[in-house]
């Protein structure tokens, strides 16, 4: 999937994210990504049969007890889990728009299932980085290089 259209998934078709292994220490990227989308206006559905509240939110046992549609589920668990998962993603009556799998996750069979069943699916990315990286307004900066001046497209950090 390239830039264009992860932008287009992240910052205007997804606005419900339910994190599926989310945990309750500040220190945990399992915390912190979840946090980060919600300070940046996305509706966070916490899901772990460990957890009660986390964020300010109830927090789901699993998937198929959510009682409304989400746009993405971003998977913070082992590659191990991640077939069970996928089959509770196609049960689900209102399946997502995609599934993401955090930095360090891939499941090739469990991909492969859920964009044959029209989900889009990202691997091995971090979900927070990859929204500040999409939404960092592009400045234009002059350069100089070989004589003649360059420009090169320079980031800073945005918000949604």
């Amino acid at each position: 999937m390239g830039d264009e259209e992860l932008r287009e998934l992240l910052l205007t078709a997804v606005q419900t994210i339910a994190v599926v292994g989310i945990k309750a220490g500040e220190q945990d990227d399992a915390f912190r990504v979840p946090r980060y989308l919600q300070l940046h206006g996305y509706r966070i559905i916490p899901v772990s049969p460990k957890l009660s509240t986390v964020l300010g939110e109830r927090v789901f046992m699993s998937l198929s007890d959510l009682d409304e549609p989400v746009d993405l589920v971003n998977l913070f668990r082992a590659a191990s889990h991640i077939s069970d998962h996928t089959d509770e993603i196609l049960a689900m009556t209102n399946r997502p728009k995609a599934v993401w799998m955090q930095l360090g996750i891939r499941h090739a069979p469990a991909a492969a299932r859920l964009r044959e069943a029209g989900i889009v699916v990202i691997e091995d990315r971090c979900l927070m980085v990859e929204h500040r990286r999409l939404s960092a307004p592009e400045v234009e900066v002059e350069v100089e290089g070989e004589g003649e001046a360059e420009v090169e497209a320079a980031t800073r950090l945005g918000n949604r």
